[in-house]
Order: C-alpha cells, then structure tokens, then sequence
C-alpha cells in the first residue's frame, strides 16, 4: 500500500470512529441528558478509553458542537429545500415558517433532553447557531427575492425584508423563548402553532403590494 493510500485509509478510519463517537454521544445525551453525561460515559458505552475520546475531540463541548453542527445542518437544508421547491413565494414562506417552528419542537421539545444539548451549544457555540441564521435568512431572502419578481411581494431591498422575516419568527424559535411559553406561560403547542399561523398571515400581508 502506498503512503498516499495508507494516509487515505487512516483518515477513514479516524471518520468512521470520530461517527461513532458523535452518535454514542448524542443518544447519551438523549437518554441522560448534556449535563449528567461525562466523556467516561461516553467511552464506556464504546468500550474504549477516555484518553482515545481526547484523541478525536479535545472536550465534551467539542463533542456537542460537532453535534449541534450536524442537527441543525439537517434541519436547514430542510429549510433550503422548501425555499427552492415548487408554489408561490407566499405559500413557500408558510411552509418554511410552520415548518421552522415544527423542528424545534420535534428536536428539542418532543426530547426534553436534548433542549440541555442545544442550550450549551449556544453558550458555547455561538458561531455554529450563527451559521445556521445566516443560511435560513439567505432561504428567507430567495423566497422574498422570488416574489418581489413575481410581483407577489412589493418592491425593495430583500435581503432586509428577509432580516425582517426572521426577527418576527423568533419568538417561535428560539428554544429558550419556546420552553418560557410552555413551561412558565403554560401555553400548548397547539396555541403557540396558532400563534405562528397567525405571524404568517400578518407579514404576507405586509410584503404584499
């Protein structure tokens, strides 16, 4: 086997295992929760040592990033995909917004204790929830870019409507706001699903000619 081949296959291998370590690591998370899961937990499940956790993540927080990467990597290219599918750009923004508040629920409500995970991700790890604002306000602006040329949507600047959209939508996205309606306020996700229903309906109006 030559060097290169060799190279090629230990970096295979360091992804599988760097996989294996992130899917131990979540379905502790999910069982235990962030907090009560250390990486001895995490290693025992594997049946290898801490010291070769270390060799692929250099703490538990690194772990979770790797993790909140991957979540929320799927959840916009969900987004993505509804911002690029077929329909007037009014009935992709309430598909994008129902379905925005809907991932979270079902991520992070549906399994309370994974709402622990994405909490400390964004003590933490700022820039990996930043990316993922970034690109579902780029999916926001194609939807409104699409309908201001369609002439659905009056004219202007759409990368600012977009920012626009996104500012309104945070109270039934933000995981902490979410868990302070249900936990503190009472509220039922039925409500709060009316309530972006209603959200929706208020700023297609407003992007209306």
């Amino acid at each position: 086997m030559s060097g290169q081949a060799a190279a090629e296959t230990q970096t295979a291998r360091a992804e599988v295992t760097r996989a294996r370590i992130e899917e131990a690591a979540e379905r502790l998370f999910r069982s235990l929760g962030y907090q009560k899961t250390a990486v001895a937990d995490i290693a025992r499940d594997l049946g290898m040592s801490p010291a070769n956790i270390y060799r692929f993540f250099p703490s538990k927080s690194a772990i979770n990033e790797a993790i909140a990467q991957r979540t929320l990597g799927a959840m916009l290219a969900e987004i993505e995909s509804l911002a690029g599918g077929p329909g007037t750009a009014e009935a992709r923004l309430r598909r994008i917004f129902s379905r925005m508040f809907e991932l979270k629920i079902e991520v992070f409500f549906h399994e309370r204790r994974m709402h622990d995970m994405v909490g400390a991700a964004m003590d933490e790890h700022w820039d990996v929830i930043d990316r993922h604002i970034l690109g579902v306000r780029a999916a926001l602006e194609r939807v409104v870019r699409d309908g201001i040329a369609a002439g659905e949507f009056a004219a202007g600047d759409a990368s600012k409507k977009a920012e626009i959209l996104l500012h309104t939508m945070v109270p039934w996205n933000h995981p902490a706001l979410i868990a302070s309606c249900i936990a503190r306020k009472g509220q039922t996700v039925e409500e709060l699903r009316a309530q972006v229903a209603d959200m929706t309906e208020f700023v297609l109006r407003a992007l209306r000619p």
